[in-house]
Formats: C-alpha cells, structure tokens, sequence
C-alpha cells in the first residue's frame, strides 16, 4: 500500500475497560489514557501494551466467519477502530487528540477466545485479527467517536 492510498485516519467506535485482570470488560463512554501505563482505569499496565486496539471490521469478518454475533468486548480491547487497517499500524504513531500512541505490535489471541466461543481462537489469527497494541508516549482523554489519525509513514 503506498503512502497516497493509506488511509490517514479513522474513528473510535468503542471503548471498554476491566476493573482487574479476570474480570469482565465493561463499556465505557470516555476514559484518561495515561504516559507510560494505560487507561486510568484499568490501573498498571506494561508500558509497550498499554492500549489495545480491535479493528471493527475485522471483527464483524471473525463473526461472520464462525456464524456468530458476538459482542467485541469478548476480544479484551480497549478500543475498538472503524476506518484503519490495524496491521499496517506496527511502527507508526496515532494521535486520539491530544493523546499519541506508538503502535508497538500484534495483539495474539489466546486460550481464553476459545472458552468464549468455539472456533473464535483461530478465526482471530488470519490478518492481525486479533488487534495491535501500543504505547502512551502522550496522555490525555479519549472518547467514543473521537477522530484517530496517522502521524508518521511509519518503517521505510
């Protein structure tokens, strides 16, 4: 994809938190994404994985793939991107506002998909289903419906 037909920006579609590790995530309308963690309140979490972001396209393909609707929250991201092909993210910055986010890497799913339904595991490994995730280099808030844009060209 050349640099004039990638899209530069996208939209946030959805947000989603959990209150710990296990717990089930909840949507929210807005949160704090904080420099060297993540959402304000999901607490600590490793600084290359503080944001993980969910391609809404992607997932409504996994779902038409396995025959099932099934709400994106069963995924565990944290936002959910209308509008941006989320692999060809790795390595560029994204800004939310007034927030930037380094886009480290591919989110790979794991046993608990699987657990949530048949078939979701591997239908979520094909094209970096599964999301990406990056770190806060710049904090701020974010909402539903806030513009993402492409900062840089990302790796030559």
């Amino acid at each position: 994809m050349s640099g004039s037909d990638f899209p530069c920006s996208g939209f946030i579609r959805g947000l989603a938190h959990r209150r710990s590790k296990r717990q089930p995530m909840e949507l929210i309308d807005c949160d704090t994404v904080q420099l060297g963690s993540g959402l304000l309140t999901e607490g600590e979490r490793p600084r290359r994985r503080g944001v993980t972001f969910l391609s809404q396209e992607a997932w409504e393909e996994t779902c038409r793939e396995i025959g099932a609707t099934l709400p994106w929250t069963i995924r565990r991201a944290n936002v959910l991107v209308e509008g941006l092909p989320l692999g060809s993210l790795i390595g560029r910055t994204i800004a939310i506002g007034v927030t930037t986010i380094l886009v480290h890497g591919e989110t790979k799913p794991c046993a608990l998909m699987e657990q949530s339904h048949p078939g979701l595991l591997n239908a979520l490994v094909p094209d970096l289903r599964g999301g990406v995730f990056g770190e806060v280099l710049r904090g701020g808030v974010i909402t539903v419906g806030d513009r993402i844009t492409v900062m840089d060209a990302g790796p030559a």
